[in-house]
């Protein structure tokens, strides 16, 4: 008698699983996929501590460039340091490129742009003297530490910030509005006054109290440039009150949308699709929550 049950092997009918990765991954492939994107493994945080120290010294080396007594003295030492590191982030992101299922998604996500960022300057001073100074760039990478330590319950609040900034983006933009207005009308104002007897050497231009008004307005007040007659310091008060004022709005907007919203955060975990590239997946998902690739 035929047994009609379903089969183990018919994976339509066992449930089986999608392929933890691409069906082209080479096993090589798979293992560095989880040593390089993964914080989860002993072997990838490893990794991933190291990348943050050789970033940590690839800043420290371009900073000290431009100390002009450190460069006179060791500029050939910090020179062949950069270059060195250059050559290792360049292999790491040929290596980000071949281990992932989908390069043209990687390459054009925030990290591969700041990953190929980290490294373009190098290469490109040898054609423009000067700009190996944007390596600078690579500080971003530092963004990677949350990863790295496990603070995925930041990445949680920060999504939910994130969110929040989103919903309230219209009393945002509106609020953003009403200042551009009131710091043009002031820096016009104290053009005209402070040029009404005779020129002033400081407010040349509406642009130059325009400039002025958004320094006073957000309490900054650097000095640079600061008004004579009487009517202009009495307008400068009233800015500067108004600044007081306004500053805290934008800060009001996102925590009502917060609040509001009863935002509740999951704790994610350090993995990444190796198809899609997207993290902050749940700490108990099995599966990427946007193309369904096995974590």
């Amino acid at each position: 008698m035929t047994d009609n049950a379903s089969h183990p092997e018919d994976p339509a009918n066992s449930g089986t699983p999608p392929p933890e990765v691409p069906s082209d991954f080479a096993p090589w492939r798979a293992k560095l996929h989880e040593v390089i994107f993964e914080a989860d493994t002993r072997a990838g945080k490893a990794f991933d501590v190291v990348l943050l120290i050789v970033i940590l010294v690839s800043i420290v080396t371009v900073s000290l460039e431009t100390v002009e007594p450190v460069q006179r003295r060791y500029g050939g030492l910090l020179v062949t340091i950069e270059w060195t590191i250059t050559a290792l982030f360049t292999i790491e992101y040929v290596l980000r490129l071949l281990c992932t299922g989908n390069p043209g998604r990687y390459a054009t996500s925030f990290f591969g742009i700041v990953d190929l960022l980290a490294v373009v300057p190098t290469y490109l001073s040898v054609l423009i003297p000067g700009s190996q100074s944007l390596v600078v760039i690579r500080s971003l990478r530092l963004l990677r530490v949350f990863r790295v330590f496990k603070l995925g319950h930041f990445l949680s609040e920060a999504a939910s910030l994130r969110r929040a900034v989103w919903q309230a983006r219209g009393k945002i933009v509106v609020f953003l509005t009403t200042v551009l207005i009131a710091v043009t009308i002031m820096g016009s104002a104290m053009y005209q006054v402070e040029n009404f007897d005779q020129p002033s050497e400081q407010f040349t231009s509406i642009p130059q109290g325009m400039y002025w008004a958004i320094v006073t307005m957000t309490t900054v007040g650097y000095g640079d440039i600061v008004p004579e007659t009487a009517l202009g310091k009495f307008l400068s008060a009233i800015l500067i009150i108004m600044g007081y004022s306004l500053i805290i709005v934008p800060t009001g907007f996102v925590s009502a949308e917060l609040v509001g919203a009863k935002v509740t955060t999951r704790p994610v975990s350090t993995q990444t699709c190796s198809s899609c590239m997207l993290e902050g997946h749940d700490v108990d998902a099995a599966f990427c929550k946007n193309c369904g690739t096995r974590l």
